[in-house]
């Protein structure tokens, strides 16, 4: 959630930083895959206990929640720039408004209304930006075929995830992002489901959690390394001469690491950046616990934030804009300081959405009110009647009310 807010974030030098920089795979891959897991733990049970039928319409409702979060999500950023450019702020103080509204593919909302307001609705037009919701729809829509396909032969529900990444590597399906152009979603999700199926079946017990040994270890950190050359833009970078082959071979293997169709080097960069994150952790997180009081707060804050990720991940999109819209207005993108603040600021308010959120989700208003012990010394002794009426069981002394 961090990585991503940091992504977002417009024109921001931190992003030189983040791992995307340095292999085929990035933040979009975790939170695709952790999607899974957490899909599977939410909604696994659901059709295990109560049978297809009401976990698919589970399926159905959340997303109906998610279609709606994105739908709002798009129109507070949307309208929030719409309003700014149009009352020319952007354009006298800072000449922003090809940086902020052009870019973000946000003219046709009023340029073709009629068109683009339809199109939004009804995922044909999915601008830059606003494109992992509608993959995570799409997702969310496969999980009752695989879980129907699943109940009959778990080998053969790997084959349809595998076989719609297949088509989708050799452009059978896909789906149109806007309808004025042939441009289409730049997440397939018909690609993109691997991975989050794979995070699915771990968390369903049907992958086994691999071995801790060092060779697979070194197996790992070996990927790792090798990527860098062709992921890392000082070294394949145009300016690189030295490094000019690094750059003929990313070229030539384009389809392996991209990202629209989700290609295969992306996966197995992510699995053993996986592996590799796993085996620090320990399993459960043992390793992740007892070093002191410091490090365990920081563990529990990015906890939080990881528990609420859809939340945070709708938040982030939109602090990230309103971030470097501040940023700009008020100090401009080449101040460091400023920089730095837009993003440490950022990370508190999305540990401040994680928090809330966390809050409403507990229902405080269902829980019994704290009495204080001051004031339970000094309520009456409850008659039996009282004790009845209240639950409690009245004193042997008493005689118990007939039941009729």
């Amino acid at each position: 959630m961090f990585i991503i807010y940091v992504a977002h974030v417009p024109w921001n030098w931190w992003t030189l930083w983040i791992p995307a920089r340095f292999g085929f795979s990035d933040a979009t891959e975790i939170f695709v895959f952790c999607s899974g897991m957490a899909s599977a733990l939410a909604f696994g049970k659901i059709f295990d206990v109560h049978g297809w039928g009401i976990g698919a319409a589970r399926i159905l409702h959340r997303m109906w929640q998610v279609y709606w979060a994105h739908i709002g999500q798009f129109l507070v950023i949307a309208v929030g720039l719409v309003m700014i450019h149009e009352s020319g702020y952007l354009s006298r103080c800072c000449d922003l408004t090809q940086d902020y509204v052009v870019s973000l593919n946000l003219w046709h909302l009023f340029d073709n209304t009629k068109v683009a307001l339809p199109g939004i609705l009804t995922l044909t037009w999915v601008p830059n930006y606003f494109d992992i919701l509608p993959m995570y729809i799409v997702i969310l829509a496969l999980i009752p075929a695989v879980m129907l396909i699943a109940r009959y032969s778990v080998p053969g529900a790997f084959a349809f995830s595998i076989a719609l990444w297949l088509a989708s590597q050799f452009d059978l399906l896909s789906l149109p992002a806007e309808p004025w152009s042939d441009r289409e979603w730049f997440f397939n999700p018909f690609a993109w489901q691997m991975l989050f199926f794979t995070g699915f079946a771990f968390m369903r017990g049907w992958i086994p959690a691999p071995p801790v040994n060092a060779k697979l270890i070194w197996f790992c950190i070996a990927v790792v390394l090798i990527t860098i050359p062709f992921a890392y833009f000082r070294v394949y970078g145009q300016n690189n001469w030295d490094f000019a082959w690094a750059r003929e071979v990313r070229e030539a293997i384009r389809p392996l690491w991209i990202k629209t169709e989700f290609g295969l080097f992306r996966y197995l960069h992510f699995l053993a950046l996986a592996y590799l994150g796993w085996v620090a952790a320990g399993e459960g997180g043992k390793h992740l616990l007892g070093h002191g009081v410091l490090w365990g707060r920081f563990v529990r804050i990015v906890q939080k934030v990881g528990q609420q990720s859809l939340a945070v991940f709708m938040a982030s999109l939109v602090i990230a804009q309103a971030a470097g819209l501040l940023r700009d207005m008020v100090w401009g993108r080449g101040e460091w300081i400023p920089q730095i603040l837009s993003n440490l600021f950022g990370f508190l308010a999305l540990i401040a959405v994680a928090y809330v959120v966390g809050w409403y989700k507990s229902e405080p208003w269902r829980k019994p009110p704290k009495v204080s012990p001051s004031s339970t010394s000094d309520r009456p002794s409850p008659t039996p009647k009282d004790a009845v009426q209240e639950g409690q069981r009245p004193s042997s002394k008493a005689k118990e009310p007939a039941l009729t």
